[in-house]
């Protein structure tokens, strides 16, 4: 068979090529804009060329520090396809994690949006590699910054070569791309993406029973392309020559819906708590979502009850995934077998809730205490993935050698398996609450909290006990008509019926809102700090 190495700058000539009259829809600060792959591949050539004049060069680390709109899709075919490595900046993070990526990854020059200027000006005295600040806006003037060398987007592109030749002697397990975690604790930790992972991981979300992108489609990565690559969408979109529609700056649950309506969107993904305000829009208003095929959730557990309310009471298919920033990220995705269908709908609610099944490509074991974990639903051990697209190290750190051993990925993720192979994920080891002796699951809690008519957000945590050693304590939000009218007492008598007395929280207690990561996750950390000397019933 013939070598031919799979590169990131083969995909944007590709959509060049046979695709280019498809768009991507952009929104940026000044409106929606509409360009065409042919015009996105000569405005990424022009890039490419232009960020060879500005010096870098093959390996030479690349950042962007943007929102999800047609100039970061530009970026992350420009620097790959001349040999550098994107590196796609949280703009989320604090500025001391900020300042400690861009040096630790030793980012040359940033891409950065003319709205989160202020964001990069407060780290700009601690980033010690950045040579220069390419700045991205409609204006015809760059704005006032005090960041310095800087560069305006477009006039460099305007100077740039349209026929720049993208390379092709790059070997395919060169880096590509790389990503930081959110990190809960410590510093984040940097995954490198190879040119051979993003591609593979792109045909496999093609695959009918993982995403299934096609040209036909038109997706929507609401996930921020700062997050695990917008979950490689962008790459798959390109490659497949599909529609994309990049929401931009600031979005709203309004705007996500109105976006879906007028561009017929079939495809949407992101994270639960972006579908929790949506699905609060959809209540609220009236809009058109029947070009949905389905909405695509990962980052973590979907409750039960939002997924039962997009499929029963807005007809829209809810595809469930789990993947996270060292698995570039697509690692299973529920969709039910053939034979399943038949299933009653609380049987078929059951399995959507899961994560799903292990995608082809990929190998995975659940260990427990006594080895590998029995397929029957209920055994619980920690998930290892091995396979082509995910990472075997950490980016120069000395964590690795906790997560990878003996050739495997050791998530950090509590699960089980049913006897269709069918995973579940039950918790972190870190969240899993140990009452007794016995494990209580905070994830299935927060589920069954959340399939409440009154609750819109809940997150459970370990609370020290003098007896149990644990107890669980959950934090609850109300969705706006049920405050002052929904009490614990209420949440209990819900609850009850579904678990063993033993499982039942301590306490509930209300919040107007539950603290987050940077995506979107709740934050356990910040709630077990404010609650580590709350006082739970014997």
């Amino acid at each position: 068979m013939m070598n031919v190495p799979l590169t990131v700058g083969s995909m944007i000539e590709r959509a060049e090529k046979f695709f280019p009259k498809k768009e991507v829809v952009s929104r940026t600060l000044s409106g929606v804009q509409r360009l065409t792959y042919r015009e996105i591949g000569t405005r990424t050539r022009r890039l490419a060329s232009s960020l060879e004049k500005l010096g870098i060069k093959q390996g030479d680390k690349v950042g962007t520090f943007a929102w999800n709109h047609h100039r970061h899709l530009e970026i992350y075919f420009a620097a790959p396809g001349m040999g550098a490595v994107l590196h796609t900046i949280n703009i989320r993070l604090s500025s001391e994690h900020i300042s400690y990526i861009v040096n630790h990854a030793e980012d040359q020059v940033i891409f950065v949006d003319e709205d989160l200027l202020p964001l990069l000006e407060r780290a700009k005295d601690d980033l010690k590699s950045v040579k220069a600040f390419i700045i991205m806006t409609d204006k015809d003037e760059l704005p006032e910054t005090s960041l310095q060398p800087t560069y305006s987007y477009e006039k460099l592109l305007a100077e740039g070569n349209p026929n720049f030749a993208f390379k092709k002697d790059i070997d395919e397990n060169e880096p590509a791309g790389m990503c930081y975690t959110s990190a809960t604790t410590g510093n984040p930790k940097g995954v490198v993406y190879s040119h051979r992972a993003i591609v593979l991981h792109s045909f496999a979300l093609g695959l009918a029973d993982t995403a299934g992108i096609s040209e036909s489609d038109t997706c929507m990565p609401v996930v921020p392309m700062f997050h695990a690559n917008a979950w490689g969408l962008p790459f798959a979109c390109t490659w497949f020559g599909t529609t994309q529609v990049l929401p931009g700056p600031q979005f709203t649950p309004k705007l996500i819906a109105d976006f879906i309506e007028s561009e017929k969107v079939t495809l949407a993904a992101g994270v639960p708590t972006i579908w929790l305000g949506l699905l609060n829009e959809l209540e609220k208003g009236t809009y058109d979502t029947s070009s949905l095929r389905s909405i695509l959730c990962g980052g973590a557990a979907a409750p039960r009850g939002m997924i039962k309310a997009f499929e029963t009471k807005f007809k829209i298919p809810f595809l469930h995934a789990y993947g996270m920033t060292e698995t570039t990220p697509l690692v299973t995705v529920s969709r039910l077998k053939s034979y399943q269908t038949e299933l009653d709908e609380e049987a078929i609610l059951d399995i959507r809730a899961k994560q799903g099944l292990l995608v082809p490509g990929l190998e995975m074991k659940v260990i427990g205490g006594n080895g590998e974990v029995q397929w029957d639903g209920q055994d619980m051990g920690e998930l290892l993935i091995r396979g082509p697209w995910i990472a075997d190290e950490y980016y120069k750190d000395e964590r690795s050698k906790e997560a990878f051993k003996d050739g495997w990925l050791y998530t950090g993720d509590v699960a089980t398996v049913d006897e269709e192979g069918v995973v579940k994920l039950v918790d972190r080891t870190k969240d899993l609450i140990k009452s007794g002796g016995e494990w209580i699951s905070s994830v299935d809690l927060e589920n069954a909290l959340m399939a409440h008519d009154a609750v819109f957000e809940a997150s459970v945590i370990a609370v020290p006990h003098p007896e149990w050693q644990e107890r669980p304590v959950a934090c609850v939000v109300l969705k706006e008509p049920y405050k002052g009218k929904t009490d614990k007492q209420e949440l209990n008598d819900f609850l009850a019926p579904q678990f063993a007395k033993w499982w039942l929280p301590d306490d509930i207690i209300f919040m107007d809102e539950i603290p987050k990561t940077s995506v979107g996750k709740f934050l356990k950390r910040a709630l077990r700090e404010k609650l580590k000397n709350h006082l739970v019933k014997n």
